[in-house]
């Protein structure tokens, strides 16, 4: 759905599925503050083709708002000095922020938005890196939906920019936690030069026949 404030006059996107079938809501605008109320969605009675209040639980389906053409960020640090640190580099470098409280709710959110960005702590909610539950997800999803996120895993076991680690977990670039306050310039140049390489590759495929 697409929404516009009426005070800031801002466009944002909210996935219809979080949008409770058959009721107003009225949530805060994440720019001004000033509030933007959703009408139900058009259909049945219930809002949605068969859609009921009873099977809406607002827990399960957080509402994020997606500002027209911006760039999303998923951020999943448990050390908050860390975690600020973090988000103020993606500030500057113009991404919407979600934070996830636990893996839970980061699987949750995921299924609801594609970010393109993701920062991972390999020991976000897990005593053991290797099954960390954000990672197994990303993972195992397919190329197609991968290929279009940038994975940032913070480490305190490998070395920043270890690419052939970064291959063997999977993730586009690796930062050790020692090198997190440089984070801002670490991520550009990773990010750059995966565009780079996919610049390439995409127009390999096309010459080939393949796209």
């Amino acid at each position: 759905m697409d929404v516009i404030c009426s005070s800031c006059q801002s466009k944002f996107k909210i996935a219809n599925e979080k949008i409770p079938a058959g009721k107003r809501t009225t949530v805060a605008c994440p720019k001004c503050k000033g509030y933007i109320t959703l009408k139900p969605q058009k259909g049945s009675a219930g809002g949605r083709s068969g859609g009921s209040m009873s099977g809406y639980n607002a827990s399960e389906k957080p509402f994020d708002f997606i500002e027209e053409e911006g760039l999303t960020s998923l951020v999943c640090e448990p050390n908050p000095k860390v975690r600020r640190t973090i988000t103020n580099a993606l500030e500057v470098m113009d991404y919407q922020i979600t934070d996830a409280e636990n893996a839970r709710d980061a699987l949750k959110r995921m299924r609801y938005h594609n970010y393109d960005l993701f920062v991972i702590n390999e020991n976000f909610d897990s005593d053991n890196p290797e099954s960390n539950s954000i990672l197994l997800f990303l993972e195992r999803l397919s190329m197609s939906v991968r290929r279009d996120m940038f994975v940032a895993l913070v480490s305190n076991r490998f070395r920043t920019m270890d690419n052939m680690m970064a291959l063997n977990k999977s993730v586009n670039l690796i930062i050790n936690i020692k090198n997190v306050d440089d984070i801002g310039k670490i991520l550009s140049r990773g990010i750059t030069d995966n565009e780079y390489f996919y610049r390439i590759y995409k127009q390999t495929l096309k010459e080939v026949g393949r796209v």
